[in-house]
């Protein structure tokens, strides 16, 4: 599913530090939910790994020994050691581990370039944490958790409606 452009459009003008501090609270709380998120990782652990969404003018760069996530222009992405490029909710899905990534990487839905095998670590330690983050993003919304939860659980469903059977 790519993004409508009257979601995307905004991101343009959108000041980054705004962008970076919503990404920054709702990482935070995964990492908080998923404290052993980057355990598996090893040697890895101390690489940037940087997700660049195709559909979004912005683009990710986590660096896990650091716990932190960076948000950039997409033309103004620092170096990193590994890339992984795809369409924002593809992104997600695979965050979740709701589509095979083996499947959508052959499919060149996705694109990986850099330290192959960097993001295999990083892949098969999502694959253990079973991430939800509809979930996750609930927990930060104090008394509105129950309808922040229904809303997104509804969001990440819509998106994924026959594009996650195509793709498993």
């Amino acid at each position: 599913m790519t993004l409508p452009f009257a979601m995307t459009a905004p991101l343009r003008i959108v000041p980054i530090p705004l962008l970076e501090h919503a990404a920054r609270l709702v990482f935070a709380q995964v990492v908080e939910q998923h404290p052993d998120l980057f355990d598996r990782l090893g040697e890895h652990a101390g690489k940037r790994y940087a997700f660049i969404p195709t559909d979004l003018p912005v683009s990710f760069l986590v660096e896990p020994a650091a716990r932190r996530i960076s948000v950039h222009r997409a033309a103004h992405l620092p170096a990193a050691d590994a890339c992984m490029g795809g369409k924002f909710v593809l992104l997600l899905a695979l965050l979740e581990g709701q589509i095979d990534g083996d499947a959508v990487f052959f499919s060149r839905s996705l694109t990986i370039t850099g330290d192959m095998e960097a993001m295999l670590a990083l892949r098969n330690a999502l694959d253990d944490c079973n991430i939800d983050l509809p979930a996750d993003i609930a927990r930060m919304s104090g008394p509105f958790a129950p309808l922040v939860l229904r809303a997104a659980s509804e969001i990440r469903t819509r998106a994924l409606s026959g594009e996650a059977a195509r793709w498993n």
